[in-house]
């Protein structure tokens, strides 16, 4: 008899009995009534009644809990989560913690490729707004190219300048690009290329009166901003500047447009000012004096105060515009002046890149950072992964949820120490290591100094100043108008004038009292 595994096993006692009763019915009556009379049991007492007391069970299972529906499924398997009946589940899982930091870090292959075709070293380069496959680029001999990321190819050339590209920048429509370079000039060109295989000529050419820096437009008017010896506001369909914005500062090298508060923007200039402006103002709103340079901005998309500074000091500092007196985290572990600095779509990551040859990803609330090697001045683009050892492509349901698995294993024993020491290990070059081991010996001697220094002298009178305000000079509120002097001393901020009545607004306020600088 053929026994199907798809069936209950109730149905199977159902069948035996019911066969059995006709195998009876059959027979013949009078034997079966005398078989009855000979096999009748006798009565039990009760001890034997209770010994022979059985009780039958049926089990039942449904074929649908453990039945795969196709032969590619996965067999389920019924599991039982009482953490009693697992006393060796930590075990098991600080070991799958471990192999999974460990192939991390074995299969850990950040570089993708490189795009090849600038005859100079690359100076600037944007993003597509509206196409992630589309990358932009100018360099230093004039020329801007189109890039394909996803076939890795050139698809359009403009010699856009003369000299060197300083800045490329799209609209939001996706209409047009601009472009700044050393030739005072700045040049609109049509998004889609000409149908000739002749030169291409911009749409629209301005000449200005000084080199222009950088470029960037609003992220959602027809209006776009310039900076060199100030700050302009243009309108896409005027050849003049509708606004202009300056402060008595030297030659501003960058300006950023805020993607949440639009009508916000930011510059960094090279007296080592960072100022914001308002495009709904006549004034700048608000100025920030570091104790070295800032090479540029990067405003989070996510949060609308939030930016971070790329300094000349090997750190960057995130600030929130409506407390510029202390800097929200210090990101530390570059050995020379990051030059530039870019967030993720997410807000929660950024990366940066630096005169070190190296490329770095912080978390926006932590200060220390994840290294990927690169090169600089080298004629190309290089492509990289965010996450190293990321498999790249679509991944079916059971590779997201081993994936997921291992991920949420690693956070669960990354204070681990074999866990974080394999998490955070990483070859650098010989020169990176070397420079980091003299600036923990740096700082090392400087503590050493400022606690010799409290321990010698009158309690309190070397103030203690966090390093989130060490390098914060002094904060200008507003612009300050009318002929002063300004004596910044120690303990605070004196401002003397010939002309008080002549003040009509602006104030110095929070000072760095470990600056000793004159103006």
């Amino acid at each position: 008899m053929e026994i199907r595994n798809d069936l209950p096993q109730f149905y199977f006692v159902e069948v035996f009995f019911s066969c059995f009763q006709s195998l009876l019915l059959s027979s013949n009556r009078s034997a079966c009534s005398a078989i009855n009379t000979r096999l009748q049991p006798r009565p039990f007492c009760k001890s034997e009644e209770k010994r022979m007391n059985i009780k039958v069970k049926v089990l039942s299972r449904n074929p649908d809990d453990y039945l795969r529906e196709t032969k590619h499924d996965i067999h389920r398997l019924p599991r039982n989560y009482d953490p009693t009946l697992h006393p060796f589940e930590a075990n098991r899982e600080y070991t799958r913690a471990l192999n999974a930091t460990k192939l991390d870090r074995i299969f850990a292959k950040p570089f993708l490729g490189a795009l090849d075709g600038h005859s100079d070293s690359v100076q600037c380069m944007s993003k597509h707004p509206k196409s992630l496959s589309t990358l932009l680029s100018g360099s230093c001999d004039g020329q801007v190219k189109v890039w394909n990321l996803a076939t890795r190819k050139c698809v359009r050339t403009l010699n856009a300048h003369r000299g060197f590209v300083r800045g490329i920048t799209v609209d939001r429509n996706c209409e047009y690009i601009l472009t700044v370079g050393n030739d005072q000039t700045i040049k609109q060109w049509g998004m889609e290329p000409a149908a000739s295989r002749e030169l291409e000529e911009p749409v629209n050419t301005i000449i200005g009166k000084t080199v222009f820096t950088s470029i960037d437009h609003h992220w959602k008017d027809p209006v776009y901003a310039t900076c060199g010896q100030q700050v302009d506001l243009w309108d896409t369909s005027r050849a003049d500047p509708v606004r202009s914005f300056t402060w008595g500062t030297d030659s501003i090298q960058s300006v950023k447009f805020n993607p949440v508060e639009t009508n916000i923007l930011a510059s960094c200039t090279q007296d080592r000012h960072i100022v914001l402006y308002d495009t709904r103002e006549v004034t700048p709103l608000r100025k920030l004096t570091l104790a070295m340079r800032t090479n540029t901005v990067a405003w989070n998309p996510m949060e609308a105060f939030i930016f971070t500074a790329a300094n000349e000091d090997y750190q960057l500092y995130t600030f929130d515009m409506r407390r510029l007196d202390e800097a929200i985290c210090v990101h530390r572990d570059h050995v020379s002046a990051v030059i530039d600095v870019d967030y993720s779509p997410t807000g929660k990551e950024f990366v940066t890149g630096s005169f070190d040859k190296s490329i770095r990803i912080f978390p926006t609330t932590e200060s220390r950072s994840r290294y990927i090697l690169c090169g600089s001045d080298e004629m190309n683009i290089r492509i990289w992964k965010a996450s190293a050892s990321e498999k790249l492509g679509k991944l079916d349901k059971r590779e997201e949820s081993t994936v997921e698995y291992s991920n949420k294993l690693r956070e669960k024993f990354a204070h681990h120490p074999q866990v974080r020491r394999i998490a955070r290990h990483r070859h650098v070059p010989r020169s990176i290591y070397h420079e980091t081991k003299i600036i923990k010996e740096q700082l090392t001697s400087r503590k050493r100094k400022e606690t010799n220094r409290r321990k010698n002298n009158k309690p309190e009178s070397i103030p203690v100043v966090p390093i989130k305000k060490k390098a914060i000079v002094v904060k200008w509120n507003e612009l300050l108008t009318g002929e002063m002097w300004l004596l910044l001393v120690l303990h605070g901020i004196y401002i003397q004038s010939w002309e008080q009545d002549r003040f009509n607004k602006g104030l110095l306020v929070e000072v760095n009292p470990e600056m000793h600088t004159s103006y």
